[in-house]
């Protein structure tokens, strides 16, 4: 699965700062990395909210996604390099520096780069990836490529051979055709096909929050 990095550029204010954790889960969604969502979002509104508070409203700004290895680093550029970011213990009475605080304790790591003309604030989140452009080790998954793969075999006899990963392309394409053929089974035997739907969301879902209690 390929991840490739993205920027969106944005102004300092309280009103962005939703729009771009909406835009940060809908990406971690493509990516499959549903499971980071919360965790992104808070370091996305807190290291948007330190440009507002200490760059000031209204500066030009960008938020910026990528994979550095296997960790997930959320970027956000702001033009003054004099305005550091502070620290302090998120316990304390003092709202200023608390934000970065809770970036410290979610994220493995962070910190701050300057440039001549601006200044780079981010953090890298821990993810479960084996391989940058891999996926989520879970059993669920590989069942799945591993079904994908004898589709795909089916369907297009040219990869049978050889027994390469599909690309992403013909993944997606496979993963599409076979939920549309298991849904004219289900029709066939008599199956509403809309509570097949529903009953598998449910399970994804319930399966999905398992496995975050878990980690």
């Amino acid at each position: 699965m390929p991840r490739k990095p993205w920027d969106i550029a944005f102004t300092a204010e309280p009103a962005e700062v939703a729009a771009l954790r909406r835009i940060m889960r809908l990406h971690l969604g493509v990516w499959g990395l549903q499971d980071l969502a919360d965790e992104a979002q808070l370091c996305v509104s807190e290291l948007v909210s330190n440009v507002i508070t200490h760059v000031g409203p209204g500066a030009p700004a960008t938020l910026a996604v990528s994979m550095q290895g296997t960790h997930l680093r959320i970027e956000v550029h702001d033009p003054d390099p004099r305005a550091l970011p502070t620290l302090r213990d998120a316990s304390t009475d003092s709202e200023e520096g608390r934000g970065m605080a809770l970036v410290d304790a979610v994220a493995d790591r962070w910190g701050v780069l300057l440039r001549p003309d601006r200044k780079v604030t981010w953090c890298e989140l821990t993810t479960k990836l084996p391989a940058p452009d891999g996926h989520v080790d879970a059993p669920s998954v590989i069942r799945a490529e591993a079904l994908l793969h004898h589709y795909a075999a089916a369907a297009k006899p040219r990869h049978r051979a050889g027994g390469s990963r599909l690309t992403s392309a013909v993944a997606e394409e496979s993963a599409i055709a076979a939920i549309t053929d298991f849904l004219h089974w289900f029709r066939a035997h008599g199956r509403d096909v809309d509570d097949m739907l529903d009953r598998a969301q449910m399970r994804f879902e319930a399966e999905c929050a398992a496995r975050s209690q878990g980690s």
